[in-house]
């Protein structure tokens, strides 16, 4: 069967093309479109469709419209109540179901010659589930955990996979929320809600859970496999924070206790589970997964031997799990994910004439990887566009900004590059091999999934991806699936002895992450990035800006 997928209502809208249980493409709008998570998540929005990923999905397999089986779209409007019978104060919500009631007509329009009638709702957070239990390799059996701000009317789902069936267990109905609630303090501490929560995690590891007893009366487990997670009186906690007012102690001692009594609840639930399925392998999905401190207590402190989080978790990644739902409906096998590198790419010699366009001046050396070595050797900060883009937030070796990791100020050097804020940490790459070496944690960690203590002796020698509490968000490379950065990798290590290299999104605050060569040289050329390498190609700052730039070529 031939199924697209596609996650529109809420944010982050997204495609995704399987074809007989396979994963041929996936990709946000965003990346396209060039605005962050594709669309902010209010009800005016939620007709809006990601018409270009959804296009370039079936451009990547040669497929048309007409050509589809079925296309999954990830929100069921007939499972939905209106907001305020839930609970939520969301006047304008009836907009999201009528927009979703009419979804398969939008479709026809976007995709000319779709069949509405293929159209299939599929339950949100059953999409979720899907996207993690279907995709995660050796999954069978396992249990799954999805956690978000909200789907049809909950907010939570914990289930189980036999075979090519899913089997829900429990749903926390809303308005408990836990990822509603850290939304609620996203905002609070004057970061972009549905988008900067990422940031609230960041800002716990400067601060002390004191405020933790007064929260657990508002956030708890019920020993039934649910929670309680709502009306929090943040203001009681500290003080609201304006955009662009420094945060204080009281605000950091806030979001430290969040984050403490988000773990201690995931964790009952996660018991809960185990102890109805007794599996080994427990897989998470929704945007909660995307926290990674909870993810690593989950994987020290949990009942499970095995935790595989979606890299793509938050709600784009519904569209994956609609399609890999109805594929094993409708009787094909799904595929594990082999990597999260399903978005665009292009040859070298489409790249070779982008650059020629583009009237930019670089060489093609005999190795990309050992020249980036070599910059990155030198404290050069090199931006790396190579391959498919990823699926999902983190940058994972395809379009990454990288840079040294022994030299301290290269922490506060890449987030002014970026012109984020400075208490923001940094991301280590490592070679699979090597990695138990230096870091304690879940491995492998392919995805930069989970946080891992760094070895003492190893603190001093890579302090840039070294986070105020010791720890590092790592990310592994194996060289079966990706040689190049590994070979690059080594090289880096024969130089400096050090097998670690900093590894951040190639992008800038508020924007998407590079997905094409236009954005790769628009990011380039408007930060103070030394090196772009793309494909086996090379530009040096010093030869892009430099005079008669204008009759660039091949050096």
């Amino acid at each position: 069967m031939r199924i697209l997928g596609i996650n529109a209502l809420f944010h982050d809208p997204a495609a995704a093309l399987v074809i007989d249980g396979r994963t041929v493409a996936a990709a946000e709008e965003e990346r396209f479109s060039r605005r962050k998570h594709g669309k902010r998540p209010v009800p005016f929005s939620a007709w809006e469709l990601p018409e270009k990923a959804a296009a370039w999905c079936l451009k990547r397999a040669g497929l048309r419209p007409e050509d589809l089986d079925a296309v999954a779209y990830s929100f069921d409007p007939a499972l939905a109540r209106p907001a305020e019978s839930m609970g939520l104060d969301d006047p304008w919500d009836h907009l999201r179901l009528t927009y979703a009631r009419e979804a398969p007509g939008f479709l026809r329009t976007a995709l000319p010659g779709l069949d509405p009638g293929i159209v299939r709702f599929v339950p949100h957070h059953m999409a979720h589930a899907a996207s993690s239990a279907f995709a995660a390799p050796d999954a069978e059996p396992s249990s799954v955990l999805v956690l978000d701000g909200r789907g049809e009317q909950a907010s939570h789902l914990a289930a189980y996979r036999i075979r090519d069936r899913l089997q829900p267990l429990h749903a926390q109905e809303l308005p408990h929320s836990l990822g509603l609630v850290y939304e609620e303090l996203t905002e609070h501490l004057g970061f972009l809600r549905s988008s900067d929560e990422f940031k609230v995690m960041a800002l716990a590891s400067h601060g002390t859970p004191r405020m933790l007893p007064e929260l657990r009366r508002h956030v708890y487990p019920t020993g039934d496999g649910g929670f309680h997670a709502t009306a929090v009186p943040w203001h009681e906690l500290c003080a609201p924070r304006a955009p662009d007012e420094p945060w204080t102690q009281d605000h950091a001692d806030t979001a430290a206790s969040a984050q403490a009594v988000l773990e201690e609840t995931l964790l009952d639930l996660v018991r809960w589970l185990h102890g109805k399925t007794h599996h080994s392998t427990l897989t998470l999905a929704g945007g909660v997964a995307l926290n990674c401190v909870a993810n690593t207590r989950i994987a020290r402190e949990g009942p499970f031997s095995r935790v595989w989080v979606q890299p793509a978790a938050g709600d784009a990644g519904t569209a994956l799990g609609g399609a890999l739902l109805l594929a094993a409906g409708g009787g094909d096998e799904p595929e594990p994910m082999t990597g999260a590198d399903l978005g665009r790419d292009w040859t070298d010699a489409e790249l070779g004439a982008w650059l020629k366009t583009a009237a930019v001046p670089f060489d093609r050396p005999p190795d990309i990887a050992a020249t980036v070595a070599r910059a990155v050797a030198d404290n050069q900060i090199v931006a790396w566009f190579q391959g498919r883009s990823e699926y999902g937030p983190r940058a994972l070796g395809h379009r990454s900004l990288l840079a040294h990791p022994g030299h301290a100020g290269n922490l506060e050097r890449l987030n002014d590059v970026k012109g984020r804020e400075q208490f923001r940490p940094i991301a280590p790459m490592v070679l699979a091999d090597r990695a138990a070496e230096i870091f304690d944690g879940p491995l492998p960690s392919p995805y930069m999934l989970f946080v891992h203590d760094v070895a003492e002796p190893w603190r001093e020698r890579i302090p840039a991806v070294v986070h105020v509490d010791g720890t590092a968000r790592i990310q592994t490379v194996d060289p079966a699936r990706q040689p190049l950065v590994a070979r690059m990798l080594g090289e880096f290590e024969r130089l400096t002895g050090l097998p670690v290299l900093v590894n951040t999104s190639l992008n800038t605050a508020g924007r998407p992450m590079v997905d094409d060569p236009r954005d790769a040289l628009e990011c380039f050329g408007s930060s103070p990035v030394d090196l772009l390498a793309i494909g086996p190609y090379a530009i040096r700052r010093e030869g892009f800006f430099r005079s008669g730039a204008a009759e660039g070529g091949v050096r």
